[in-house]
């Protein structure tokens, strides 16, 4: 009687697993895969034989296939995170792909060439530095530093490990070619677009200012949306989530100030000042709309080497949650860090009173305190509208009657009409 051996059903699947692996678990995954197994007659053994033969281990092709529900394996590595670095690692293995191994060697000693020629002009630098003031070439000495600057980027640009941190979380902001690929990315590959789309969509400019040019990449992140479910809203811990420029929120996500993070480009330490407007607030005298200032925080100390700002970001003027009116449209909420005049000056801004935040206008404020949105900085905004969130801010944070707004009602031509009998 014929007897086949039966594979496992996990054995096709664990091809499919890529880890950090090294170059010679590489190469042994890269090697032919075995013959199928030969076909063996099984043939019946005494029964002297059975008892004194050793027991030999049941491999795990001969195993049985486990019934029930099977266990699915992964097809990618987990992500990679500061808290989760990996190195990078060849996707083939060496002698696998010929053309890729002459591109890496390629790659290798073309950065070796302009490492060479940077180390040489960095020399002449430190010379031209050492003569006396009297004696140098200024412009000489300009164009050289210069050079420098674009020969450090262009040492490490194409190597494949700082390609790979530089995608993956794991940059140096100390080192000039981070900087560099990170800002490329962040102008290039449409973060830097979606913003000023959305800014100039929704007509923050020119209502709010009259130019911005953002020269950092700023990231929001507030609480996900709460489960339709009711039952849940109480049960389920929310995280929080990301915000994508000129998006709905809810009030409910916003009563808590946001955390925020920087990517910038200097390594230089500067001070920035944080705003927070919300430039749809129904004003009934003028029967328009006005600003409503939500926060402020001057003297900020930012650089590259800062993920998000290191001081409290509520000593100055508190965070008061989004609370768009009842009645009115949606609101357009803006959130600036703008640079400040002095780069390392503290400012000395009068804390805004409950009374001052309605009706803030901010091109006085930045003409007063030198502000200019053509200078840099970082922006982002959202939008929200009314919902039963504002009823209990207005309630307990306000302390106060919410009010109600709405459209005019259009006269009646018949009033006077309807007032008359119509059958004597």
């Amino acid at each position: 009687m014929l007897a086949l051996r039966r594979l496992t059903c996990h054995a096709p699947r664990l091809v499919l697993v890529r880890g950090n692996a090294t170059l010679e678990a590489a190469s042994t995954q890269a090697s032919v895969p075995p013959p199928p197994p030969p076909v063996t007659v099984k043939t019946a053994t005494p029964a002297k034989e059975k008892e004194t033969a050793p027991e030999e281990p049941a491999s795990s092709e001969q195993a049985e296939q486990p019934k029930g529900k099977q266990r699915q394996w992964p097809t990618r590595r987990p992500s990679i995170s500061l808290e989760r670095p990996r190195e990078w690692c060849r996707p083939i293995a060496k002698g696998v792909e010929p053309a890729y191994d002459y591109a890496l060697r390629y790659i290798l000693r073309d950065a070796a060439f302009v490492k060479k020629e940077l180390e040489e002009l960095q020399a002449k630098v430190k010379a031209e530095e050492a003569k006396p003031e009297g004696e140098r070439d200024a412009q000489a000495l300009e164009e050289m530093r210069e050079k420098v600057r674009v020969l450090e980027i262009q040492a490490e640009a194409n190597l494949p490990d700082v390609r790979w941190k530089a995608r993956n979380g794991m940059a140096d902001m100390s080192k000039p070619i981070y900087r560099h690929l990170l800002e490329q990315k962040w102008r290039e590959e449409g973060d830097l677009d979606l913003l000023m789309e959305r800014i100039y969509q929704m007509n923050v400019v020119p209502d709010m200012l009259p130019e911005l040019h953002p020269s950092f990449d700023l990231r929001l992140r507030y609480l996900e949306p709460p489960p339709k479910n009711n039952y849940l809203r109480t049960r389920v811990k929310r995280k929080v989530k990301q915000v994508e420029p000129g998006i709905f929120l809810m009030p409910e996500q916003t009563r808590r100030q946001p955390e925020i993070y920087t990517t910038l480009f200097h390594t230089d330490t500067r001070l920035y000042t944080l705003l927070m407007v919300d430039l749809d607030v129904p004003d009934m005298e003028s029967q328009s709309f006005t600003t409503y200032l939500h926060w402020m925080q001057p003297n900020i100390p930012l650089s590259a080497s800062t993920q998000s700002p290191t001081v409290p970001l509520d000593t100055h003027t508190r965070y008061v949650p989004p609370h768009p009116q009842r009645g009115t449209p949606y609101h357009r909420y803006v959130l600036l860090v703008l640079p400040q005049s002095l780069p390392t000056e503290p400012i000395d801004i009068p804390v805004f009173q409950e009374s001052d935040r309605l009706g803030f206008n901010f091109r006085a404020f930045a003409e007063q305190y030198g502000f200019d949105g053509a200078r840099g900085g970082g922006a982002h905004m959202w939008r929200e509208q009314w919902d039963e969130t504002v009823s209990h801010i207005y309630k307990f944070t306000f302390k106060k009657d919410e009010p109600r707004f709405g459209k005019m009602p259009k006269p009646d031509p018949y009033a006077e009409l309807k007032q008359k009998k119509k059958y004597l």
